[in-house]
């Protein structure tokens, strides 16, 4: 007789990476498909790594008290409303089990980061997902589908894989429209990149008086430390408490404490500034590209860009990937590809330009 497993955590999708470079037939493959940052550590990240790898004979600090205190310093909160773990992947599950029970709802947009509904699949809750329009969050009509028995909503802002953001006016209109006892979770694990000043802020909107926000961010992306596996989460000081208390001791390794912290100093700050204007910048150069090449391209607030080519998504991927471009497809949607270094960029440009063109003129 086998284990009896939970029935329906056996039809689970598995996470799906995207593809390494040597993963592929062309030599010189430019990877374009998991959206991490193409340069290498920012000073002093290296260097924090090495000192500390010299005691991981003992345990890491389970509270993560230095890296808890640079980052609410740095974001105007207390520490005690900072909760870390292993990156945001290892914070949904917990942070929906605060409050997510078998048959409760939990409100999506679709298409979306597809973690968190997972997490809420293996709870046993249900997604309720609500379609894009214009490739954007539809707000109103997720507010709409808020029952009561809804526990919870995911706000991915901007969103992933399609790059589009909510305004702050809709953001607070839709935070009114919610029920105050109803978790709103914003994953803004691409919350650097944005150069929109009207995009909402969701530790600003925790700070006006909406505690039932939750912001989710991530060391991974602007950082470049995606190999570390660093996320946090800011929210109420009530439901930090608890979140801490579901967060595996020890998840976070003293290398990643390490580097984490290191990464925010103030000679490593100045470089991911820099960092940041150059790949928002090939941002607009590439979307201005694929537009002048008649592709309808939304606008892109993340380090990345997202073609809506509908049933055609995986067949684009894999013509790229013959011409030596890994991106992602996300059938029968569109494809998401990373901005990467300007010569990465060029590569992804030759490639993609000629055989979108056919898409668009048969």
């Amino acid at each position: 007789m086998t284990v009896r497993i939970r029935p329906h955590l056996l039809d689970l999708p598995s996470y799906r990476a995207g593809r390494r470079p040597s993963q592929v037939a062309v030599g010189n493959a430019v990877k374009l498909s998991s959206n991490e940052s193409p340069f290498p550590l920012l000073p002093g990240v290296a260097e924090s790594i090495s000192a500390a790898a010299g005691e991981l004979n003992r345990y890491p600090d389970p509270n993560q008290g230095a890296l808890r205190d640079v980052i609410a310093e740095d974001l105007g909160v207390d520490a005690s409303q900072v909760v870390v773990a292993g990156g945001t992947l290892a914070l949904f599950g917990p942070l929906l089990q605060c409050v997510v029970a078998e048959g409760d709802e939990v409100v999506f947009a679709w298409r979306t980061f597809e973690a968190p509904v997972t997490a809420t699949a293996i709870l046993g809750g249900r997604p309720v997902l609500v379609p894009l329009r214009d490739w954007r969050h539809d707000l109103a009509a997720m507010a709409d589908a808020v029952t009561e028995r809804t526990r919870a909503v995911v706000v991915c802002n901007p969103n992933n894989p399609t790059g589009t953001v909510v305004k702050n006016g809709e953001a607070r209109q839709f935070l009114d429209r919610i029920p105050p006892d109803t978790l709103v979770l914003f994953d803004e694990a691409y919350v650097d990149f944005v150069t929109d000043p009207d995009v909402p802020d969701g530790v600003e909107l925790l700070r006006a008086g909406y505690e039932n926000v939750a912001s989710l961010r991530t060391f991974s992306k602007a950082q470049g430390l995606a190999g570390l596996r660093v996320g946090y989460c800011v929210t109420s000081e009530r439901l930090a408490a608890v979140l801490t208390r579901l967060v595996p001791v020890f998840s976070v390794s003293r290398l990643a404490q390490a580097g984490a912290v290191a990464s925010m100093s103030p000679e490593a700050s100045k470089e991911k500034t820099a960092r940041l204007q150059l790949t928002t910048s090939e941002r607009e150069r590439v979307s201005t590209r694929l537009r002048e090449a008649g592709i309808g391209v939304p606008a892109s607030q993340g380090n990345f860009v997202w073609l809506p080519v509908g049933e055609s998504s995986a067949e684009l991927a894999g013509k790229l990937e013959a011409e030596g471009v890994i991106a992602r497809a996300y059938p029968p949607d569109g494809v998401r590809v990373t901005i990467g270094l300007p010569e990465e960029n060029d590569a992804f440009l030759a490639a993609a330009t000629p055989l979108l063109r056919e898409k668009s003129h048969p």
